[in-house]
């Protein structure tokens, strides 16, 4: 068959929606209608659980079918979302063990008809995939639009926290750190939900003092529940306050994360103390970012004198930069920005990469020389690595660069790393890998694909390919 096309980037997709499409004409002959996929793999194997990685709408015909109920149990264990069925060439009809086998494990069959091939189906699913992203990306973009326009009205705060609760359907409130809800918009909630959501404000603030915001600390950057139906989600401002936003909506939706992100942000800037002229500053620069300013026309506003970016990983309290233009994020990770010359000291638990001094409008590049310095410290087991010039050679330390290769390429036995080396040297041809491996083609995608699981990599970026090149090429 032919090659199916690459997984483009996108939710997984509810099997209801597949069943939709009239024109593919596929049938639920057994198993729940509920399942969410997350791509389309064909294979005609007697047991395809080796070629899986979970998620699948699988795809056969049914070639080497003999034993009905272990390949459904294997399909199963390897975790497919979905079997679909072709009734043509082998089989006239779908077989009756197989529709047991289905039943009896719980998994979603398919019955497709013989005028629709296996690839329209994997087309209708990509399809499927870029729709649902383009309506997500299309919602978060409104939201922010709407949310910097409410924050530029002359009562910012309650017209933020409508528009909040309106794009999310639900209710958006400020809350003390108390629990005391402090200023609402959108529909209201159950007693019992809006007590719980009380609660993950107070769990975010269990000393009953105000916090930094998001990553200060050691707290939570933000908390969740479900009551009754109803998420809730609360997330700290900055700016010392002590201010919570908190958040109750009947469903939950891709892109509420980042919506609500956005508020905090602005909440935090409008509800915020007096600043400073250079503070005030700033904080213009980023809603003027918000409302779609260029960041040429914005780097004014960050003044004439150098800065420098510092990237960090860690755990506990947040380094004491000495700046409160700070980017702290869920996974543990802090961007900041500060003046040059104020220095950076390495911090009990935490490994720092920093930049080399920089204008506002080459902030851009001293980001990524900060990535790198932070990749380096990591790899060299080093509290802080600062950029150093003079091309990319002075980038490599032999023995960081050994370090980070054998811990970057650890997950993969030597088979596979073998084969990856092969292809990123003959530029992803697959005929030639396997030529040079004495192996079928079939067998390089395969180990390719499990590469790219190992590894939690997508191979097709052009960056991730030259990162593991540089790493076999430094690997012990």
């Amino acid at each position: 068959m032919a090659d199916a096309a690459p997984t483009p980037p996108g939710p997984a997709i509810p099997l209801t929606a597949l069943l939709a499409r009239e024109e593919l004409g596929l049938r639920l002959v057994a198993g729940p209608g509920e399942a969410a996929l997350h791509w389309v793999h064909t294979s005609e194997m007697a047991d395809p659980y080796p070629y899986l990685l979970g998620g699948e709408l699988l795809m056969t015909a049914g070639v080497q079918l003999t034993d009905p109920e272990r390949y459904v149990a294997r399909v199963v264990a390897a975790g497919a979302a979905a079997l679909g069925f072709g009734v043509a060439p082998v089989h006239d009809t779908v077989p009756p063990e197989l529709v047991a086998a289905c039943a009896r494990h719980g998994l979603p069959l398919l019955e497709v008809p013989p005028r629709t091939p296996f690839t329209a189906v994997g087309r209708a699913v990509w399809r499927l995939m870029a729709e649902a992203r383009h309506r997500e990306l299309r919602r978060v973009t409104e939201a922010q639009q709407s949310l910097a326009t409410a924050a530029a009205r002359p009562d910012p705060v309650p017209a933020v926290l409508h528009a909040l609760a309106s794009r999310l359907a639900g209710r958006a409130a400020l809350y003390a750190q108390d629990g005391t809800e402090y200023a609402a918009a959108g529909r209201p909630v159950e007693p019992e939900a809006r007590g719980a959501l009380a609660r993950l404000v107070r769990v975010l603030h269990p000393d009953g003092r105000p916090g930094e915001g998001a990553g200060s600390g050691s707290r939570p950057a933000s908390a969740a529940d479900t009551v009754g139906g109803t998420h809730l989600a609360a997330y700290p401002l900055g700016g010392g306050q002590g201010l919570t936003l908190g958040l109750a909506s009947g469903r939950r939706e891709a892109g509420d994360h980042t919506i609500a992100g956005v508020a905090v942000v602005l909440l935090s800037l409008l509800t915020a103390p007096h600043q400073g002229a250079d503070e005030a500053a700033r904080s213009t620069a980023l809603v003027r970012l918000l409302l779609g300013a260029a960041p040429a026309d914005v780097t004014p506003l960050l003044g004439d004198a150098p800065w420098t970016v510092v990237h960090a990983r860690g755990e506990g309290a947040v380094p004491p930069l000495g700046t409160p233009l700070l980017d702290a994020r869920d996974d543990g990770t802090v961007r900041a920005l500060l003046p040059a010359g104020r220095e950076v000291a390495p911090h009990p638990g935490w490994t720092l990469g920093v930049s080399a001094p920089a204008e506002a409008a080459e902030l851009g590049a001293a980001d990524l020389q900060a990535a790198r310095a932070l990749r380096r410290a990591r790899a060299a087991h080093t509290p802080l690595a600062r950029h150093r010039s003079g091309g990319l050679g002075a980038l490599l330390d032999p023995d960081e660069a050994t370090a980070y290769a054998r811990a970057l390429l650890a997950p993969l036995p030597e088979p596979l790393t073998e084969t990856l080396r092969t292809w990123l040297s003959l530029h992803g041809n697959w005929d030639r890998t396997a030529t040079a491996l004495g192996v079928h083609r079939n067998t390089v995608r395969q180990r390719i694909a499990r590469c790219a699981v190992l590894l939690e990599a997508d191979l097709d970026d052009a960056e991730v390919r030259m990162e593991l090149w540089f790493a076999l090429r430094w690997s012990p």
